[in-house]
């Protein structure tokens, strides 16, 4: 049913602006930002017995979020004080409206890259020498706890052939990937445990066929994530890098010159050995590395006898090597493996486990390194 015309409206200006305040505040679970900052408010009518009519402006047809968008505009606007009853009307954005919007996100036409130097984001690449170790799993478990403790965090799966972060992170149900929304040429990262996260197999058809590219398509795909997503002001941008010092690391050097590194490996000494290596090459692309985090760690069996599976000294070693610290020891999880298949992070699902308090040290340990820009020292104020 259309919306009543001018002539047939008994307006209530006073509710209809109190419905709009109250609809404008809810916030898109994508962009972040409340409905009225992005303009997906539109028509609101109210007659003399409190029923309003509003029309909430989706951005693209089929948006996965319509659902969600029309639940909470219903239940905001059904709180306001004379609301008898709410009709919520969808409809998708015109060309105009659309490009209004991108332009209030990412003013100007030009494509540029909004982390490199000078950006108040932290740029973090989780590296390693070898596959295997966890990387991904680091990643995505220090992701959740920055966002946890109120960071905006973002991660980019860079492991273009063996990405990972879509499953961990519960974005891809049933193997295959939640695509990211497309507002004309500007890519919006989906979003899980509060973390917005952009990966290659987001835009895979199927998990199970290898992605089989050359060089330059690795670079071109960073490139193009880095410039055309919008993931809007991050606090930490963490970037899940491939094992080794391949096309990808190298190219993360030259977008990404400010990015710090933190190096996982095993215990097992033909792990630190290589990850030595990717140590070196963040080094010679001169990244700060953070630390070494040793993953898979000496456990304990129920009769606390101590299981080192992968043997000990690893982290250890490729600190030395590489003149740094071992800022945090994971030890092997039971917990850590079930809620990664489960696409849950550990420091959400069991905060308690030794992997995930372990985890925790690592975050603490992340954010209480300063940003330096300038030769200033700037640190997130109550971090």
């Amino acid at each position: 049913m259309p919306l009543p015309d001018q002539t047939e409206r008994v307006t209530n200006t006073s509710l209809s602006d109190r419905v709009r305040a109250a609809a404008g505040t809810v916030i898109d679970p994508e962009l972040r930002k409340s409905l009225g900052d992005l303009g997906m408010i539109g028509e609101v009518v109210s007659d003399e017995r409190g029923g309003v009519t509003l029309e909430v402006k989706l951005t693209v047809t089929g948006c996965p979020a319509a659902h969600t968008i029309e639940r909470d505009v219903r239940e905001a606007s059904s709180a306001v004080a004379g609301v008898t009853g709410v009709d919520v009307r969808l409809r998708v954005m015109t060309d105009e409206e659309r490009l209004t919007l991108r332009e209030s996100l990412r003013p100007g036409s030009t494509r540029t890259n909004p982390f490199g130097p000078g950006t108040l984001t932290r740029v973090i690449a989780v590296a390693s020498g070898k596959g295997g170790v966890g990387k991904s799993s680091i990643t995505v478990n220090l992701a959740a706890e920055l966002a946890r403790r109120g960071f905006a965090v973002g991660v980019i799966d860079a492991d273009v052939y063996g990405f990972s972060v879509p499953a961990l992170l519960g974005l891809a149900p049933g193997g295959v990937s939640v695509r990211p929304v497309r507002i004309d040429d500007m890519i919006v990262p989906p979003v899980s445990h509060d973390v917005k996260v952009l990966s290659i197999g987001m835009f895979v058809d199927d998990h199970d066929v290898a992605v089989a590219w050359r060089g330059p398509m690795l670079q071109r795909t960073i490139s193009q994530f880095l410039t055309d997503a919008w993931f809007g002001a991050l606090d930490f941008l963490l970037l899940d890098l491939p094992p080794g010092t391949g096309d990808v690391s190298i190219t993360v050097g030259q977008l990404l010159p400010n990015a710090e590194i933190i190096l996982v490996t095993t215990p097992q000494t033909s792990a630190s050995d290589v990850a030595i290596r990717a140590g070196s090459l963040a080094r010679q692309l001169n990244h700060h590395i953070i630390g070494v985090v040793e993953n898979m760690a000496d456990s304990a069996l129920e009769d606390g006898t101590p299981l080192s599976l992968f043997g000990s000294g690893g982290g250890e070693r490729t600190a030395a090597k590489l003149g740094t610290t071992v800022i945090a020891t994971v030890p092997l999880s039971i917990s850590l493996r079930m809620d990664a298949d489960a696409g849950v992070p550990a420091v959400l699902a069991h905060p308690d486990d030794p992997a995930s308090l372990a985890l925790a040290q690592l975050a603490d340990v992340v954010v209480r390194r300063p940003k330096r820009l300038g030769g200033l020292s700037v640190e997130r104020s109550g971090a």
